[in-house]
């Protein structure tokens, strides 16, 4: 007997498309989806297929596929899909791609991807696998029920890698405190969404969500702002993992400088 279809396999409309990932402008998403992932590989974000990358165009939105080896993709491997038609679709969790290649199957971090595309107006959503992530929320892990759901860590001049949140203008400030909510991993990726969703609608202002023993998730307004927050970040889940080996906090109360400013 043959299985189900996964809810994610839906049909590629009548002519497969293959003009919407077709460009010679190399910041063209299809082209810069395959170009992020090959560079996210050599930092060991996306290792072993895991992980993956999708930008938001208006209203077309462009996905890295299931399987494929991220510093091997090509544009042709790139999925298209269309937010009006999806929001239109009475079932959610069924997705009818405008464009899709015949060698993959689409990845099932789509659902978490539109999440930041529809509730945050994200331009960009970046998923990895690093380990200094996963590290970080099991070191969470340790600390016991209550004190294991938030990431957070203050004056650390990294920081201001960040934005203030959601409609708000401006970065965080050095002696500001970062916070990333946690959740808790499931045995499939797409039913992580509704987890993801409920951490979106808590912590209005974050720019990500941890996912334990598993990875993050990080969006920007744009493919600029999604990268430098997600290579900002690792940076500090790095220095968190070291500095809790050094038995240093991570949450400290600095008395800020006077300057000439203050």
């Amino acid at each position: 007997m043959t299985p189900p279809a996964p809810p994610d396999s839906g049909p590629a409309a009548v002519g497969n498309n293959d003009h919407l990932v077709q460009s010679n402008n190399p910041d063209h998403p299809a082209n810069l989806i395959p170009y992020l992932c090959a560079k996210f590989w050599t930092l060991g974000w996306v290792t072993g297929t895991g992980g993956g990358a999708s930008i938001r165009e208006d209203d077309l939105v462009y996905i890295a596929p299931s399987g494929v080896q991220k510093e091997l993709m090509k544009p042709s491997d790139i999925y298209v899909l269309s937010l009006a038609a999806q929001a239109k679709s009475l079932d959610k969790r069924s997705r009818v791609y405008l464009r899709s290649p015949p060698q993959y199957k689409p990845s099932q971090c789509t659902p978490l991807f539109m999440a930041a595309f529809t509730k945050r107006r994200a331009g960009c959503c970046i998923h990895t696998h690093s380990h200094w992530a996963v590290l970080v929320t099991l070191i969470l892990e340790t600390q016991g029920p209550g004190r294991d759901r938030e990431f957070l860590i203050n004056n650390i001049e990294q920081i201001k890698g960040f934005g203030r949140g959601f409609d708000k203008t401006g970065n965080l400030g050095y002696h500001d405190t970062l916070c990333i909510p946690v959740i808790e991993n499931t045995a499939h990726e797409e039913d992580l969404t509704e987890f993801l969703e409920e951490a979106m609608d808590k912590y209005p202002d974050t720019y990500a969500v941890l996912v334990r023993r598993h990875g993050v998730y990080v969006w920007g307004e744009n493919v600029h702002k999604a990268k430098t927050q997600c290579e900002s970040l690792d940076y500090l889940f790095q220095l968190a993992v070291e500095m809790k080996r050094l038995d240093l906090p991570w949450i400290t109360d600095i008395e800020p400088v006077k300057t000439m400013r203050s």
